[in-house]
C-alpha cells in the first residue's frame, strides 16, 4: 500500500480542503511581491517609461519569466488537445500567443509559444507559470501514456541556481528602427509580427522576434546567456545618439498597461475537469488575489478569453477541451477589454488620505498599484457591477493612472464609471495595509491598447 510523502508540498487540493474555499484560500494566501531580478531604476522610472514612448528603450527580459522547453514528436498533439490555437502551419520562425480553457471556455491563463527549431527544445513556452503549469501536467500525462513528449522546466532568476539558457533583450520605441540600422549597418530586418528572424549582432548569432511590450515598435532579441552582454553593449552603443535608455523593474512592471496586455488572469482551475490538477498542483504554486472584488463564488473571477482580447487566438478547426462551451461564448459575448481612466482628484485623494488624520484608503503605489498576484477591483456604473479592474499603475509619458478591465459590453467607451479600491473584509495577506477604509475612484472608459498607434497599427503588421 502506498502512503503519502509527508514531505511532499501540500496540494492545492489539500489547502482548499483545509480552508474550505478556493477564494478565500487565494484571499490570505501570502504571495511574494512581484519582482523582476533586474535593478529597480537606472535612470528614475518616468524617464525610462517616457523612453519607450518618445525615443527608445531596452528592456532585459532574461531573468523574471518561467520558460518551459519542449519537444518530442506528439508535442504539438498534445498541446492542440487543450488549446483553442491552431497548429496548422505552426513551423519554426513563428511565435503564438498559447492559451488554454477549461470545459466552460474559462481562461487558465496565456504565454508565448516560440518555435525556434525543430528538433530538441525546439519549443518554448515563456510567461509566468500559471499556463505553463497547466501545460507541464499535460504533457507528462501524455509520456505517462506513451507519448512522445517532454519538458524541462527552467524557473525565473529568483527560483533557479545558475544563468538562463537565453539572454532576452526587447527594443522598444519611435527610434528603434534607427538604432538596429546602425546594428545591422543597414536597413533593420523586414520580420512579420510574431515571426522570428535569425540575425547577427556584434559578431554573435540571434534571434529576433518583431514584437513589442509597450504598444511601441520594436524587437525582442534573444541567444545564448554568454553572448549577452556582448549584445547588450551593442545595443547601447548604437542607441547612444537616440537618447537610449535602460529600462529598471519598476518602469518595466507598468508596460502591459499601455500594451493592453492583461499578465496575470485569474486561472480556471477550481471546477470538476481540473479535480485532478489540483491534486498535482502545488498550493504554493496557486497565487493570491487582491482587490476589492469579494464572493464566495469563484466563478465570480473566471474571465473567457473573449473578456480579455484573447479571442485572436481562438480557432476552432479542431478538437479540444472546452470546445463546445467556447464556441457558444464567441457567439455571445458579454465583456470586453478596455482602459479605465482614473479620475486625477480621486487619485490625489487617496495619496492625500495618507498624510492626514483618519483611517486612509488602501495604499496606492506609483507606478504599479498591483499587490495580489491576481488583482481582482470591482467596476461599477450606475451602481451596478459591470466588470472587474486588473491591472493598475501611473504612465509618466501620459501622466495618467490607469488599469486594463474587463467590462460589460453595453458600457460605451467615454463612460464614467467607478473603481472600487480596497478591501472589505480585508484579507490576511501581509501585502494589504490591516487598517485601510475602501474608496471609489471615477474612471472613464477607454480604449485598449489605450495609444492609437499599438490599437490600430502595429498589431496590423
Amino acid at each position: 500500500m502506498m502512503t503519502a510523502d509527508a514531505n511532499a508540498p501540500e496540494s492545492l487540493a489539500q489547502a482548499i480542503a483545509r480552508v474550505g474555499s478556493p477564494v478565500e484560500l487565494l484571499r490570505n494566501q501570502s504571495w511574494p511581491a512581484i519582482t523582476f531580478p533586474i535593478a529597480p531604476e537606472f535612470t528614475n522610472w518616468r524617464d525610462e517609461q517616457r523612453a519607450w514612448s518618445s525615443t527608445v528603450a531596452v528592456m532585459d527580459q532574461s531573468h523574471h519569466m518561467t520558460q518551459l522547453f519542449l519537444d518530442g514528436a506528439d508535442l504539438l498533439d498534445t498541446l492542440s488537445t487543450i488549446s483553442p490555437n491552431t497548429f496548422t502551419g505552426f513551423r519554426p520562425g513563428i511565435a503564438k500567443q498559447l492559451i488554454s480553457v477549461n470545459k466552460d471556455g474559462f481562461l487558465i491563463g496565456d504565454a508565448i509559444l516560440f518555435y525556434n527549431a525543430e528538433g530538441p527544445e525546439g519549443l518554448v513556452l515563456i510567461g509566468h507559470h500559471i499556463l505553463l503549469d497547466w501545460v507541464r501536467f499535460n504533457v507528462e500525462k501524455a509520456a505517462a501514456a506513451g507519448k512522445d513528449a517532454r519538458y524541462r522546466l527552467e524557473g525565473n532568476s529568483n527560483m533557479r541556481e545558475g544563468d538562463p539558457t537565453f539572454f532576452r533583450y526587447q527594443l522598444q520605441g519611435p527610434q528603434a528602427n534607427a538604432v538596429m540600422e546602425k546594428v545591422f549597418g543597414g536597413p533593420a530586418p523586414e520580420v512579420k509580427f510574431f515571426h522570428i528572424a535569425d540575425v547577427t549582432i556584434a559578431g554573435k548569432p540571434v534571434k529576433a522576434l518583431r514584437h513589442g511590450m509597450a504598444g511601441q515598435p520594436g524587437f525582442e532579441f534573444y541567444g545564448a546567456y554568454a553572448d549577452g552582454e556582448t549584445v547588450h553593449a551593442a545595443l547601447m552603443e548604437a542607441g547612444a545618439e537616440f537618447e537610449i535608455r535602460r529600462v529598471g523593474a519598476k518602469a518595466y512592471s507598468s508596460s502591459p498597461l499601455e500594451s493592453g496586455w492583461v499578465p496575470t488572469p485569474f486561472p480556471a482551475i477550481f471546477d470538476d475537469d481540473f479535480a485532478e490538477y489540483r491534486e498535482w498542483l502545488p498550493a504554493a504554486r496557486a497565487g493570491s488575489i487582491g482587490g476589492s472584488l469579494y464572493s464566495s463564488d469563484v466563478h465570480d473571477f473566471y474571465f473567457t478569453p473573449f473578456d480579455l482580447g484573447l479571442g485572436r487566438s481562438v480557432k476552432f478547426d479542431h478538437d479540444f477541451h472546452g470546445r463546445e462551451a467556447l464556441e457558444a461564448i464567441a457567439a455571445d459575448r458579454k465583456r470586453r477589454k478596455v482602459t479605465l481612466l482614473w479620475n486625477a482628484e480621486d487619485v490625489a485623494s487617496v495619496v492625500q488620505s495618507q498624510v492626514e488624520p483618519g483611517t486612509p484608503a488602501k495604499f496606492l503605489d506609483f507606478p504599479k498599484a498591483r499587490y495580489g498576484f491576481y488583482q481582482m477591483d470591482r467596476v461599477l456604473h450606475g451602481g451596478a457591477e459591470v466588470g472587474i479592474s486588473t491591472d493598475a499603475g501611473y504612465v509618466a509619458f501620459d501622466q495618467l493612472y490607469m488599469s486594463l478591465a474587463s467590462v460589460d459590453n453595453s458600457v460605451p467607451e467615454g463612460a464614467e464609471v467607478e473603481v472600487v479600491w480596497g478591501e472589505d473584509p480585508v484579507s490576511r495577506k501581509p501585502q494589504v495595509d490591516a487598517a485601510h477604509r475602501q474608496v471609489r475612484i471615477r474612471a472613464t472608459v477607454a480604449p485598449a491598447p489605450y495609444h492609437d498607434y499599438a490599437r490600430s497599427v502595429y498589431r496590423q503588421d
